[in-house]
């Protein structure tokens, strides 16, 4: 479901899929029922064709734009900025919703055209007609409107800004401020290690599910890898450990369908992904090819936000407990210091000879040692001594 919400594809199809139905339930209304008409088009016949014929041209003609400006916009920020940040572009919803409705108003003339009369004495879909100039009007506005959005998601304050709301999403759902903090408990040695089948980066755990398997072979499930790392074909991907007695052999196939395996790190489970794009942007900022100091102390900025947001919140393992409080599934999240390595060390290896970076880095880490809780200050004290 979660890659189902961040994939490019989901939104057009509804719109263009609703524009069908719509068209071919007023038409099956308007030609069979018989709803009253008031002459929207006194041309007849011709004119409706006309119309219809019109529309679907003209918006065929705004697909195609809006095509080609998405394609060049992912070109440019992919050369510019990071190739990991063409998924921010992809989520859009303003360009979604613009393809969507350019598609649907296209679908929804060549239905209303197909269902016209032959007879010009007979009664014309007007109430379809009516719809479909509604739609054209829509589309006309959101094209404008369009225009003006893609021009300002192309700054890098915006993308960068985008990031970090993103992120702050993933933490706010996967590493609460409030709660029991769990460790990681003692397990037995594991009785069944369970592969990765094909390589590829952890892009999602499904701990419900793990634990319902875990509850019907009474067993405890261990992930090894953290959403975000990298697992090559053969690798341990679970073990399986023993509650009371020596569980049957597990499924290999109902194990790996509940832990994901990609091609690209996805935001939501994968915090470290956000900061991976932040330290990308800056990088490249950095780069003599680029000299950009201004951008990189931008993407500096917005992982302050994010780090100090982390570092009050405790280091918990992901553990899954059923009703009589046997952990039924143990994962490792990432870690504090992995954040800092990448927002902090990455960055500055890439800008040691731009003193605005390495002045605003060692205030970053200042302000982070005020808020850290004791057992993030001593990741923050080391880089502070280096």
């Amino acid at each position: 479901m979660a890659t189902l919400r961040s994939s490019f594809w989901p939104v057009p199809a509804a719109c263009a899929a609703g524009a069908v139905l719509l068209a071919i339930g007023l038409s099956v209304l308007e030609l069979r029922v018989g709803l009253p008409g008031g002459n929207v088009l006194p041309s007849g016949l011709a004119g409706a064709r006309s119309l219809l014929s019109s529309i679907i041209t003209a918006m065929i003609s705004f697909t195609a734009l809006v095509f080609s400006i998405t394609v060049v916009a992912l070109q440019l920020a992919s050369s510019q900025y990071s190739p990991r940040v063409l998924r921010t572009f992809l989520q859009d919803r303003v360009t979604q919703i613009a393809l969507g409705t350019f598609l649907a108003t296209a679908l929804f003339s060549m239905v209303v055209l197909a269902a016209l009369p032959d007879r010009s004495s007979a009664r014309l879909p007007e109430l379809s007609l009516a719809v479909a100039m509604i739609l054209v009007l829509v589309s006309s506005g959101l094209f404008l409107y369009y225009l003006h959005h893609v021009t300002s998601i192309m700054r890098v304050s915006h993308i960068v800004a985008a990031i970090g709301a993103q992120t702050r999403r993933s933490i706010d759902e996967h590493v609460p401020r409030t709660g029991a903090v769990e460790t990681p408990v003692r397990l037995p040695p594991p009785l069944q290690v369970i592969t990765a089948r094909e390589p590829g980066l952890v892009d999602n755990i499904d701990l419900g599910r793990l634990a319902r398997l875990a509850r019907a072979y009474d067993c405890t499930f261990s992930v090894l890898p953290a959403p975000g790392d990298f697992v090559v074909a053969g690798q341990s991907l679970v073990t399986v450990h023993a509650v009371d007695a020596a569980p049957p052999p597990v499924p290999e196939s109902r194990v790996r369908a509940a832990v994901t395996v990609a091609v690209e790190r996805n935001a939501g489970q994968d915090v470290g992904f956000g900061f991976r794009q932040l330290a990308d942007i800056a990088e490249r900022a950095l780069s003599p090819g680029v000299n950009d100091t201004t951008t990189a102390v931008r993407a500096v900025q917005e992982a302050h936000d994010l780090l100090r947001r982390l570092a009050g919140r405790p280091q918990r393992a992901w553990l899954v407990r059923d009703d009589e409080d046997t952990v039924r599934v143990q994962a490792t999240p990432q870690t504090f210091d992995s954040f800092l390595a990448v927002a902090i060390d990455d960055v500055r290896r890439a800008g040691r000879d731009q003193p605005r970076v390495t002045r605003l880095l060692d205030a970053v880490l200042a302000d982070l040692r005020t808020v850290a809780l004791p057992e993030h200050r001593p990741d923050v004290l080391r880089r502070l001594e280096e």
